[in-house]
């Protein structure tokens, strides 16, 4: 699914230098290097405040940590996404509250967030899903009427950008109160190992962040809130260091390359292929994911892997049939969207250094099937 090989070969150099860099100076934890990263990204992102940590799903936690919810307090988010999203919140006794998203970008339904806010709602969790930006304008809009916090789960949309009304664009991640995003190696800014972020311009949250990352201190030994053993280390910050001068130039590639599949697919029947907007970059293809409609989705999935074509499910099952968050307040019929699309997606290989060759090969290998 993703060549991260190829990727290394072309930056193996620095990323190898930094390396030595920190075997030579033994500063493995919290090191130059994560420092020289963190401002990097600021700069990159336009946010007073990157906080790394040691994962994505760290990051997403100690958010909501440094927001002060309480027990019960309800939190709304996508059923149709990764279960470390829902996973944090029940982790911190939460209540989550699962609910559809739109059919046409798979992101949270902007109509079924405004149905599940009750007195008990303090947070509103959107995940920028396979690397589109979900509408943040429209969210913020419900935050800021029902004095609710907005918490970005942006594991796989880092550098895309949310354009708005009057013309403006922000990047993903740095428009809700705070945000999170992963550093998993296939991720779009992806190190050699784990790694996290957390990223604010609210600089008491940024503070309390900071402390909870490191065992609640911010001076040795003294524990001033309640925290938890979360660092980037300094081998993958020097990893990241030499990626990310590059992530608009590997996003422009990943665009590239989905419009090409795209174009494959255009007017086929038993193909919707995701949307590719030429006025923005709302989109940065973390996955590239077709809905395969009146086929045998699973059979097409056989056919390319027999072929030697890497290809997956994201997700086969929804958040709200797992055993472990099952519900008696979920009913079948809140979720019709996420319902369908299980049934129905599939992703084909998406990553930088994707050729025309290859993507022929994959495209026609999809047609062969679904004659």
């Amino acid at each position: 699914m993703v060549d991260l090989k190829s990727q290394y070969d072309k930056i193996k150099d620095t990323v190898n230098a930094s390396i030595q860099e920190v075997l030579d100076t033994t500063t493995y934890i919290n090191g130059p290097l994560v420092h020289e990263f963190q401002k990097n990204l600021e700069h990159y992102l336009d946010v007073k405040h990157v906080i790394p940590c040691a994962n994505g799903t760290d990051a997403l936690q100690i958010a909501m940590m440094g927001l002060d919810l309480k027990p019960g307090d309800e939190v709304i988010t996508a059923d149709f996404t990764f279960a470390a999203t829902v996973e944090v919140i029940a982790l911190l006794q939460l209540t989550p509250v699962l609910v559809d998203v739109d059919i046409v970008n798979m992101n949270i339904s902007i109509e079924a967030i405004k149905k599940a806010i009750t007195p008990k709602t303090k947070a509103i969790v959107p995940v920028h899903l396979f690397g589109r930006a979900a509408n943040m304008e429209a969210i913020m809009a419900i935050a800021r009427e029902h004095n609710l916090y907005v918490i970005e789960d942006n594991a796989q949309a880092i550098g895309a950008n949310c354009k708005f009304s009057d013309g403006t664009k922000k990047k993903a991640g740095t428009i809700g109160h705070v945000a999170s995003t992963s550093f998993f190696p296939s991720k779009n800014l992806g190190c050699y190992g784990d790694g996290g972020a957390i990223f604010t311009n609210d600089d008491a949250l940024a503070h309390k962040i900071r402390g909870i990352v490191n065992h609640g201190m911010y001076v040795r030994y003294h524990h001033d809130v309640v925290g938890v053993n979360s660092r980037l280390d300094s081998i993958q910050a020097g990893v990241l260091n030499a990626k990310l001068p590059f992530l608009d130039e590997y996003g422009k590639a990943r665009q590239d390359a989905a419009r090409k599949y795209s174009a494959a697919f255009v007017g086929h029947k038993n193909i919707i292929a995701p949307t590719i907007c030429d006025q923005c970059d709302c989109h940065v293809f973390h996955q590239y994911t077709l809905r395969i409609i009146d086929a045998d989705r699973n059979g097409l999935m056989e056919h390319l892997l027999a072929k030697g074509i890497p290809c997956a499910i994201y997700y086969p099952i929804p958040l709200h049939s797992q055993k472990a968050y099952a519900d008696s307040r979920y009913k079948e019929e809140d979720f019709p969207v996420t319902n369908q699309l299980v049934k129905e997606v599939i992703s084909l290989p998406m990553h930088t250094e994707l050729d025309d060759e290859q993507i022929q090969f994959i495209t026609e290998s999809v047609l062969e099937y679904l004659k």
